[in-house]
């Protein structure tokens, strides 16, 4: 027996508050990296906005994006926290 078909409603009365929540993240995150001076305060609202961003890209079907994203963010925070190191060698 087929399921019901879902409209095009329903599923945007579900995912209402995950877009909303994930858009917020972006912002918050764009906002805080821009206020931010300190080099690991920004790393951290770099990674709020990824987290938001992250959401819209696997939604939009660029699974291949996603995965860069999801490899290339974590690396590149390392690499900059090397970078900024503040302790004595």
């Amino acid at each position: 027996m087929p399921s019901p078909a879902r409209t095009q409603e329903d599923w945007i009365a579900v995912n209402d508050p995950v877009i909303i929540a994930c858009g917020a993240l972006l912002v918050l995150g764009t906002l805080l990296t821009i206020k931010e001076s300190d080099p690991y305060r920004k790393l951290i609202s770099l990674g709020i906005m990824i987290g938001g961003a992250m959401p819209f890209i696997v939604d939009r079907g660029l699974h291949d994006v996603a995965i860069a994203v999801a490899l290339i963010a974590p690396l590149s925070t390392i690499f900059t926290l090397m970078i900024c190191w503040r302790g004595e060698p």
